[in-house]
């Protein structure tokens, strides 16, 4: 990392305890949580605000999370007009198989979209709580990580100048894109990478969900999936090549497959509309170890990726920014270290379970379409004892639902 540029009209830049870079759940959280505790910080994203609260992301909640959310002032929108799931269905082999999890766990699922839940934290952080957030920048460079002092610098997108931030914590909450990936060379980071070869087209419908729960639907042409966004809107998927164009799937072929890959006997006919959104989506994880380095901390997608196949990706986020905010606030107002010290093991732990649910699920999902018959018999034998085994639906409702913290934890 290079040194800082020279200050700006030689002024002192003002310090911060904490710059947070990236206002997406992860980052928004550590923020609302540091201004709760009146420890000061500034949020920086490259995007408007406008861009970040319409973003499409994910939109399934574990349990754990929103009461998380919840304990800290942060789920009141979310509570009054989140759907609570307690069922999922299965499709294959032209039947239809209702798993109902809270039966077996009396725990749920919330359906909430990411940019409804940004828009909350954006709105709590920046209008209620007053903290400093600054959206558009652009150049954002990291220096003096490893001391005690690091600093910040960007460029302001309304004058083009250089602005600094010296602080004593930088939060790397910036996505898997951002600058805080490209400083994670070898010697300070290790990354394990593992691709799927395979493709999602992820689709938006302006259309009422078809069903009452989330359909996964195995078939061998691929996988489908059905997800409610909203009463208005629902989110489909479609296994596909990766690297797929978008352009290749026109509306009429999209719901055609969908027809197809969802099709069962008594299913409902899908609700069909406007596509509003279609991209492929190149299956893929990641994990980054440790996740800190010196006084930058990790969090979200810039520490690690999990495919959308579990849907666990916006609960980690959460799950990291519960843990470093409530780190952070001891180590800065009452100088304990210990938070800190532990997080990324503290972290490690669900994320690893995570992948490996994520990657135990995707050979469930597309076994049946991978074209191998040995795989796509042992993808049925799993389904089958998930519906005739309690134990084994148990099992499965346990990963699906998401692990209760250790109580140490929160």
């Amino acid at each position: 990392m290079t040194d800082a540029s020279p200050l700006p009209s030689g002024a002192l830049p003002l310090h911060k305890p904490v710059v947070v870079i990236g206002a997406g759940p992860a980052g928004l959280t550590v923020g609302n949580i540091l201004r709760a505790a009146s420890v000061d910080c500034v949020v920086l994203e490259t995007e408007s605000r406008a861009f970040i609260e319409q973003r499409p992301r994910a939109g399934v909640l574990e349990e754990w999370a929103v009461r998380g959310l919840e304990r800290r002032g942060l789920a009141v929108n979310l509570l009054a007009r989140a759907q609570r799931h307690s069922e999922c269905e299965f499709r294959f082999g032209g039947e239809r198989y209702r798993f109902g999890y809270t039966g077996l766990t009396d725990r749920h699922h919330w359906v909430y979209p990411q940019p409804l839940l940004v828009t909350d934290l954006v709105r709590e952080y920046a209008d209620v709580r007053g903290g400093d957030i600054r959206f558009g920048v652009r150049d954002v460079r990291l220096h003096d990580l490893d001391g005690d002092r690091p600093t910040v610098e960007y460029t302001d997108p309304d004058t083009g100048e250089h602005r600094l931030i010296p602080c004593d914590f930088v939060v790397g909450a910036d996505g898997a894109r951002g600058v805080t990936r490209t400083l994670l060379t070898p010697d300070r980071a290790h990354i394990s990478r593992h691709d799927y070869a395979i493709g999602w087209l992820a689709l938006l419908a302006e259309a009422p969900p078809s069903n009452d729960c989330v359909v996964f639907g195995i078939h061998p042409d691929g996988f489908a999936g059905h997800m409610a966004r909203s009463p208005e809107v629902t989110r489909y998927y479609l296994e596909c090549p990766p690297g797929d164009d978008p352009a290749d799937w026109p509306d009429d072929r999209v719901w055609s497959e969908l027809r197809k890959r969802l099709g069962a006997n008594g299913a409902p006919p899908l609700t069909e509309g406007p596509l509003i959104e279609k991209r492929v989506l190149d299956m893929h994880n990641y994990v980054v170890e440790p996740m800190r380095f010196g006084r930058l901390l990790l969090a979200g997608d810039a520490a690690h990726l999990t495919a959308p196949i579990a849907a666990k990706g916006m609960n980690l986020a959460l799950h990291d920014a519960f843990l470093l905010g409530d780190a952070l606030v001891s180590r800065l107002t009452r100088g304990d270290g210990t938070g800190l010290a532990g997080y990324s093991a503290a972290c490690l732990g669900r994320v690893w379970d995570y992948q490996e649910f994520s990657q135990w699920l995707s050979d469930v999902y597309h076994g049946t379409s991978s074209g191998d018959p040995y795989l796509a018999g042992t993808t049925q034998a799993r389904l089958r004892r998930i519906f005739a085994s309690p134990a084994a639906g148990l099992a499965f409702a346990e990963q699906y639902l998401g692990k209760d913290p250790d109580p140490q934890e929160y």
